[in-house]
């Protein structure tokens, strides 16, 4: 009997943060294999605005880019735009 879908899941990471992992399993059909991979993003998506981002030290900017596993590179500068253009709407 084949997968009905993605197998989804919640997890607690080890320094706290909790996260919803999707996984898909390696299924054989008569066109080859599929390939499992797996997807993990944290529950809860970053709440400042744009004056927040500008206030944080470099180390607090790193933390929700760590969290959903982007680019933490360049001076805290580049990495304030990153994460403004990242998780803040177009109207913030």
């Amino acid at each position: 009997m084949g997968s009905l879908g993605p197998a989804v899941s919640v997890s607690k990471t080890n320094d706290g943060v909790a996260a919803v992992g999707v996984q898909h399993q390696q299924q054989k059909s008569e066109r080859g294999t599929l390939i499992s991979c797996s997807f993990w993003m944290p529950l809860h998506y970053p709440r400042y605005k744009k004056e927040d981002y500008e206030a944080m030290p470099e180390w607090r900017v790193d933390c929700p880019l760590r969290e959903y596993g982007l680019p933490v590179a360049g001076d805290v500068d580049d990495k304030r735009r990153f994460a403004m253009g990242a998780f803040l709407w177009p109207d913030q």
